[in-house]
């Protein structure tokens, strides 16, 4: 089985959404969380499809930038 891929934050800001659940499929480009940095929104979208393993931020949550938010089984 390949590596977990991590989704890291591009930025630092506010977790405003999470789209996904853990079990989740996904393809690459599906937003997994949507940060909220100065009155924007980043969606962070996944760099190739998998199933969500893990969701390590909840709503309202500040992150920093590289922080990592998610990890990915690849399929």
């Amino acid at each position: 089985m390949s590596e977990r891929i991590e989704i890291v934050a591009p930025v630092a800001g506010v977790v405003g959404n999470i789209p996904v659940a853990v079990g989740d499929k996904i393809a690459a480009g599906d937003p997994v969380i949507v940060l909220q940095a100065m009155k924007t929104e980043f969606p962070v979208e996944a760099e190739q499809g998998g199933r969500i393993a893990e969701i390590l931020v909840s709503e309202g949550q500040e992150v920093e930038m590289g922080a990592v938010l998610a990890r990915i089984d690849p399929e």
